[in-house]
């Protein structure tokens, strides 16, 4: 049994420790706004936060997280950044599809909560690596700069 503490909540699941968090997270606890892209660790779709920094679930062993914190989309509104950052994703009308966005979302707010006003360079090297197929980028750049006035 292993203990994980996910969006503040402690949990006990069975689960070996080689099985990907993103596994753990939507098949045993059912949060299941964290999605499934491509199991390489290529997409972002996955991301979540672990200790508050992003991380790829589907390719971290459950295993790895020990006592650190694990912070999802359902939980990531639970910050003022994170808030701040799914407002403007509202408002500004960022979803196309919405497959990516939770990924999306979580390494926005991770950018934010490190660098309060990031510059475009600063937004691509967060981003890099979430792919949108729909090519939202451009929504997805002036949302993180809305959330950080």
């Amino acid at each position: 049994m292993l203990a994980l503490k996910v969006n503040g909540r402690d949990y006990a699941v069975d689960a070996p420790d080689d099985m990907p968090l993103l596994w753990v997270l939507r098949d045993l606890i059912k949060l299941r706004g964290t999605k499934f892209g491509c199991g390489i660790a290529q997409c972002g779709a996955c991301t979540v936060h672990l200790d508050q920094q992003p991380v790829r679930s589907c390719v971290l062993p459950v295993g790895s997280v020990g006592s650190r914190s694990i912070t999802t989309i359902e939980g990531v509104g639970e910050t003022e950044t994170g808030r701040k950052i799914q407002q403007a994703w509202l408002d500004l009308e960022v979803v196309q599809c919405g497959y990516c966005q939770s990924g999306q979302i979580m390494s926005a707010a991770a950018l934010l909560s490190r660098q309060a006003d990031p510059d475009d360079a600063a937004i691509d090297a967060a981003m890099a690596g979430n792919i949108c197929r729909c090519a939202t980028y451009v929504r997805i750049r002036a949302a993180i700069k809305a959330a950080a006035k």
